[in-house]
């Protein structure tokens, strides 16, 4: 079974993010960028499942610029196979996105497809459903714990006042939450190691997919500075504060 894992390319979470002068987006001049937390817990899955010889293959697709290479290259240094940069330099939203996968699934036939469940840019948590419905197959969204029997997989996932087991039939849509495993770090030898595994670059044009933006972004702004705290005489005095001025009671 092949399993394959988008990847994106993403503003570091350890890094303040800043809005350009402008307010026409957020300004990624000189900051430090990285693999998105969620893909990367999704890659490390993958790769435990081929550990286990549940799993055959394990491919990193990515969508983006000449960039996207880098973010690639960190997945195969964690365990992956082989990467597929599907290239475009165009703004590429969560509808053209689960569109170009649809394409490379067509073309891998993987068996399972495990993504992150939301990017910590747009927090859309939109690509995953997207390609389960392009698909025409079964998904299970914020799993935190991946059973694979025979052809179908066994998916827990944290619902209100507990958790839930999902029966799956492959082909399947998995979308990873933080607690489905601990990624682990990549080690020197299997960053060099990385650097001779086979990175393919696919145009996006040749894929035959409309990527053009169906949404506009009007203006980006900072969120309002906190104000700072006050010290209340006694009980009565904060549950006045919280009832009429916070309005949470």
């Amino acid at each position: 079974m092949k399993v394959l894992v988008p990847v994106k390319r993403v503003v570091d979470y350890n890094v303040k993010v800043r809005v350009r002068s402008d307010n026409s987006g957020v300004d990624l001049n000189g900051v430090k960028m990285a693999i998105n937390p969620f893909d990367e817990i999704a890659v490390e899955e993958a790769v435990r499942l081929r550990e286990s010889q549940q799993a055959a293959e394990v491919i990193v697709v990515s969508c983006g610029g000449p960039a996207s290479q880098e973010t690639l290259r960190t997945a195969l240094a964690m365990g992956a196979d082989r990467a597929i940069l599907v290239e475009s330099d165009a703004e590429l939203q969560p509808l053209a996105v689960a569109k170009l996968l649809k394409a490379v699934v067509d073309r891998e036939q993987p068996g399972l497809v495990i993504c992150g469940k939301q990017a910590i840019d747009d927090d859309a948590n939109q690509t995953g459903q997207m390609l389960a419905a392009l698909m025409g197959a079964g998904q299970a969204t914020f799993a935190s714990k991946l059973v694979v029997e025979g052809s179908s997989i066994h998916v827990t996932r944290e619902v209100d006042g507990g958790l839930e087991t999902l029966a799956v039939g492959l082909p399947a849509v998995v979308t990873a939450d933080l607690r489905l495993n601990e990624p682990r770090y990549a080690t020197l030898p299997n960053i060099m190691k990385a650097k001779k595994k086979p990175l393919e670059v696919l145009p996006a044009a040749s894929l035959g997919v409309d990527v053009a933006p169906r949404l506009r972004h009007g203006r980006h702004e900072e969120p309002a500075p906190r104000k700072g705290g006050v010290k209340v005489a006694d009980v009565a005095e904060l549950l006045s504060k919280l009832k009429n001025e916070a309005k949470v009671i």
